[in-house]
């Protein structure tokens, strides 16, 4: 026998260990990890809702008018008085819709009109309030006896009829001095023109056709006074 070679044989006492499993690489989830990639669709489906009710409303904006400079009452609107602006349809609301510029231009304005308003049927009329049966008058005033730049179109105002120059104060006609309540006549200013060099200025105004007739007598003879009247709230 060689004694360089040598056998072992296994002890029959010794317990052989247990193979372990092959590993996969995988862990068993926990029941919660599978939350996050159903947040994840969450998020997406809502983004995507999100965009699809922003293009809705972009697809619902109109082109309405809207003002671009300041219009004072009774004056007539101008192209250049307008522009068009891009608005998000609204059923509460009723802007001028941009393809009825046209309609507008030549209108009067019925209240003041002020930059970045939208613009409005009810803010508008065709003869700026004035009926078509009244008359206008022109009354020439001097300083003092109309107030300095207070008037503007529209403008409600009581017509005083002074006493004549050299009148007996003690007269009883209508419009004297001796009269406790002064004559008036009420009327609404059409337009105001530009004061001369030495502060008088002539303002048009529109009166009853019953009216008409004294008031340009009393105008001629310089016996004329305007007192403007409150205005309406907002105007």
């Amino acid at each position: 026998m060689d004694s360089s070679q040598t056998s072992f044989a296994p002890r029959p006492d010794v317990q052989r260990q247990p193979d372990l499993p092959v590993s996969t690489g995988t862990k068993k989830r926990s029941g919660r990890s599978w939350s996050v990639p159903v947040l994840l669709v969450l998020v997406t489906l809502i983004g995507a809702l999100g965009g699809a009710v922003v293009v809705t409303r972009a697809g619902d904006r109109v082109d309405v008018l809207a003002v671009a400079r300041d219009v004072p009452v009774g004056q007539q609107v101008t192209a250049q008085d307008v522009r068009v602006v891009s608005f998000a349809d609204d059923p509460g609301l009723s802007p001028i819709r941009a393809n009825e510029r046209s309609s507008v231009v030549g209108q009067r304005a019925a209240v003041d009109l002020h930059p970045g308003e939208l613009l409005t049927r009810s803010q508008l009329s065709a003869r700026g309030g004035l009926g078509d049966t009244e008359q206008v008058v022109g009354v020439e005033l001097k300083r003092g006896f109309v107030p300095r730049n207070e008037l503007r179109p529209g403008d409600k105002v009581a017509a005083v009829v002074l006493p004549a120059q050299g009148a007996d104060t003690g007269s009883t006609d209508s419009g004297s001095a001796g009269s406790e309540t002064p004559q008036t006549i009420e009327a609404t200013v059409k337009s105001v023109g530009t004061p001369d060099s030495t502060g008088a200025l002539v303002v048009n105004l529109v009166v009853d056709p019953a009216d008409g007739p004294l008031l340009a007598t009393k105008a001629a003879a310089k016996q004329i006074a305007l007192i403007r009247q409150p205005r309406q709230s907002g105007s």
